[in-house]
């Protein structure tokens, strides 16, 4: 009996991530190759695209050995990529700039002036909210600046797009990726002209929009040696990440609630046609033709865990770090921590948003601004989490994937704060292997996106603690109020 494998190619902010795995949802083989971030100014966070285009190549050659398995073996590669990047391109198909990544916020000057002009008009027509992590205003930002690179652009591109450029010789972005520019409307399927037009950006510039489950064969002969692969691999473009992470957790059905953390986070829920926040503070990106994802995402994830790590000189690892919290009881003897040590994105939308600890006494310890810090992380999604549920209905099903569910305190603290039972799946790749089923979905190999729900290996479920439940139900009340009493001075 012949072997069957399939690969997710997990293009993130942090890493480059090449997973093998079992037609089962079983994991055989992982590959991660970090990516380096580079800050020539302040607010400015810039990765190179080359860089990452060979951190896949490599990656994809080391998961093949590391597997195991022969080219005959595999049967297709599907792709995952961060939204948000942008980078210009010439006309030889070279980058000529690096990646603007999501964090980058250069444009918050243009994001503040689009919002006051035309903010919710361009918010109801593309279901993205105005921010700086946007391409819309990181073209805005070139534009008036007379960015060199975008006056010699011949097209712009994310880094997803780029690294199939180079593979493929097609200049080509799902719908996902797109509906991320800011520059997508989801009800045509279309780039919206009226914000062409506003970055002077022609749409010839741009790549063409397909379904995630478009299939591109004879790769670059180059690259197909190297990675260790057949030329005629199919592979398949599948989505973002946050969709994907949806669909290789499972939270694909009305109700069902996917939470990601790792250095950044958000909470999202798939859905039939596209849905807006009345408040703007929700994003609707496009996922196939007739669904899409709603959530909202944080720049507040492991990166604020990190920050109180250095913050504290604290030298053990993290797991001893989450330990620390564990001295203390629920609500950090009143200590609240307001996580936006990054800027925020949902549920404020503010990039100059601060962080914050409120309620500090001669009594506080090194481990009670640790759990403040997990508990303020906490809060900020269940408040992201509220907002969804006013605009998707209330949630049935919680699963959690990413770096902080291995934390078995945090999966604990999510339980009690939204009072719900919390999903894990075994493997944290949940977005590799979305975009693994997304590949098979689309070679023919497996019939829907729904039968994933039956190769999904799960942990079992985290029950919360009615006691601690009550609790933090209280507490909230408190973060929330100093949540919406401190946006006033973010400016």
């Amino acid at each position: 009996m012949s072997r069957e494998f399939v690969i997710g190619l997990d293009i993130g902010t942090t890493s480059v991530k090449a997973c093998v795995f079992h037609l089962n949802g079983k994991l055989v083989a992982e590959v991660e190759k970090m990516n380096t971030f580079h800050y020539p100014k302040q607010g400015w966070v810039e990765q190179d695209p080359v860089e990452i285009e060979r951190a896949a190549v490599v990656a994809i050659k080391e998961v093949m050995e590391e597997a195991s398995i022969t080219k005959d073996e595999l049967l297709t590669i599907g792709f995952s990529a961060a939204m948000h990047s942008i980078l210009c391109v010439g006309e030889d198909g070279k980058a000529i700039s690096p990646a603007l990544i999501w964090a980058d916020g250069r444009s918050d000057g243009q994001a503040q002036r689009l919002d006051e002009k035309m903010g919710e008009e361009v918010y109801k027509k593309t279901g993205t909210p105005i921010h700086p992590m946007t391409p819309l205003n990181k073209l805005l930002w070139m534009k008036e600046n007379e960015y060199e690179p975008y006056r010699d652009a011949a097209y712009y591109m994310s880094v997803k797009e780029y690294v199939f450029y180079r593979w493929f010789n097609k200049r080509v972005i799902d719908y996902s990726m797109a509906s991320a520019t800011g520059l997508f409307n989801p009800a045509t399927l279309s780039w919206e002209k009226s914000l062409l037009e506003l970055t002077n950006v022609e749409e010839n510039q741009l790549s063409e929009i397909v379904a995630p489950t478009t299939i591109f064969t004879e790769i670059d002969e180059r690259a197909a040696a190297e990675m260790g692969i057949n030329r005629d691999l199919p592979f398949v473009i599948g989505s973002a990440d946050g969709q994907l992470a949806n669909l290789g957790i499972g939270a694909i059905l009305p109700g069902e609630v996917a939470v990601s953390v790792g250095t950044s986070g958000a909470i999202r829920q798939l859905t039939k046609g596209v849905k807006v926040s009345e408040e703007r503070e929700t994003f609707c990106y496009s996922f196939t033709a007739d669904t899409a994802i709603i959530g909202g995402p944080t720049n507040n994830g492991g990166i604020a865990l990190q920050w109180a790590k250095d913050l504290l000189n604290f030298e053990g690892s993290f797991e001893a770090l989450l330990a620390e919290a564990e001295k203390v009881a629920p609500g950090a003897d009143g200590l609240i921590f307001l996580p936006y040590v990054n800027g925020e994105r949902a549920p404020i939308w503010n990039q100059k948003a601060k962080g914050s600890f409120h309620g500090v006494t001669l009594t506080h310890k090194r481990e009670h601004f640790i759990r403040a810090v997990l508990e303020g992380i906490t809060f900020n999604l269940y408040q992201i989490g509220n907002a969804l549920e006013r605009l998707a209905g209330e949630s049935e099903k919680i699963y959690v994937n990413g770096g902080l569910a291995r934390s078995p305190l945090w999966l604990s603290m999510m339980a009690n704060v939204f009072n719900a039972e919390i999903y894990v799946p075994e493997s944290h790749h949940s977005a590799a292997w979305g975009a693994a089923w997304t590949g098979l979905v689309g070679i023919g190999k497996v019939n829907s996106f729904e039968e994933i729900k039956e190769n999904i290996p799960m942990s079992a479920p985290v029950k919360p603690d009615e006691q601690t439940s009550k609790l933090y139900k209280q507490l909230y009340k408190d973060y929330e109020k100093l949540a919406k009493d401190m946006v006033k001075h973010f400016n």
